[in-house]
């Protein structure tokens, strides 16, 4: 399965507690953050709930 990197490029401050707990669930704590996720429909509707937040690298 293919493997995504996630960065979070935005602040987490005065978001949603939804959007919060999202970031956290992928990983994310704080800016700068890079993750690896495989892409699986899950993962990818948590990035839509925060593209906003973060940045998408496919690799």
């Amino acid at each position: 399965m293919a493997k995504i990197k996630i960065t979070q490029i935005r602040s987490s401050i005065n978001r949603t507690g939804k959007q919060k707990r999202t970031l956290k669930s992928l990983g994310l704590r704080k800016i700068g953050m890079t993750v690896e996720h495989e892409n699986t429909p899950n993962i990818l509707g948590m990035i839509k709930k925060v593209n906003h937040l973060v940045a998408i690298n496919d690799s």
